[in-house]
């Protein structure tokens, strides 16, 4: 509902295909921890994921790195596009490595998605996945080439929780009124 009208991404037997792969009931549980124990992963890439135990995302030589739609760490959590018009924040991604608390972690990519007038909720929202991707990319390839760094994030706004489908029909009025703080034009 989010993203109505927008295009889907691959499905993941798409992006997949001729790659080993093993289903879990739930990313959290115990299997999943034991197998990428096991397996001795150099860097685990997340993005869309709900929250980590640490016991999932610790086994990888090199860190965990999350795709996350918000500008760290201003907006944390869940649903990320309306907390942010909701809070007159900006828009935005940023790639950060996973740690035990709640998008924490040190950031190694970051950036603003311009919003203009006549934008809509599920644009920008599918404009965060693409940026999203975008940045993972980025990340990867620093990392494939020795050249990525991170940076602590401080402290922050803590984390959000989704945000009730009857909050995020007033930001979708917020914005078609132009009271978002942010419009570029």
């Amino acid at each position: 509902v989010r993203m109505q009208g927008f295009p889907l991404a691959p499905r993941f037997a798409e992006l997949a295909a001729g790659i080993p792969t093993e289903v879990v009931p739930n990313h959290n549980d115990a299997r999943c921890g034991t197998l990428l124990t096991e397996l001795k992963p150099d860097l685990i890439v997340l993005g869309g994921t709900r929250i980590l135990k640490p016991h999932v995302f610790e086994p990888a030589r090199h860190g965990t790195l999350n795709a996350h739609p918000g500008l760290l760490p201003e907006v944390r959590g869940s649903a990320s596009v309306a907390w942010a018009i909701e809070r007159d924040e900006r828009i935005g991604c940023t790639c950060h490595f996973i740690e035990a608390g709640i998008d924490t972690g040190p950031i190694v990519g970051r950036r603003e998605i311009p919003v203009h007038r006549g934008d809509t909720y599920e644009k920008l929202c599918h404009a965060t996945v693409q940026l999203s991707a975008q940045l993972m990319r980025e990340a990867l390839e620093a990392f494939r080439d020795g050249t990525l760094t991170a940076t602590p994030q401080g402290a922050g706004a803590p984390a959000h929780k989704n945000m009730p489908e009857e909050q995020v029909a007033e930001m979708k009025r917020k914005l078609a009124e132009g009271r978002y703080a942010h419009f570029v034009d």
